[in-house]
């Protein structure tokens, strides 16, 4: 093979492989933004979001205690 031969060649294939890449990653973002449409018809079809659990409002209610001394400390009040 000559030279220009080689080089049209490793074009083809690189400009080939690219396509390729980018065919994949196009249908890698169409299915991301089917999920994120499913859930976001998901969201609005609930008429109220779910009640959350004792365990987890306790420890909300811990780490807003946590976050209520950490302002007082940095506000310099002594608890």
């Amino acid at each position: 093979m000559t030279d220009t031969n080689l080089y049209i060649v490793i074009a083809t294939a690189g400009l080939a492989g690219l396509a390729m890449i980018v065919t994949a990653g196009l249908a890698g973002w169409r299915g991301w933004l089917q999920l994120k449409s499913r859930e976001i018809d998901r969201a609005h079809d609930m008429p109220y979001p779910p009640a959350a659990s004792a365990g987890s409002r306790i420890e909300m209610a811990d780490l807003k205690e946590r976050i209520r001394k950490l302002e007082a400390i940095a506000a310099g009040v002594d608890l």
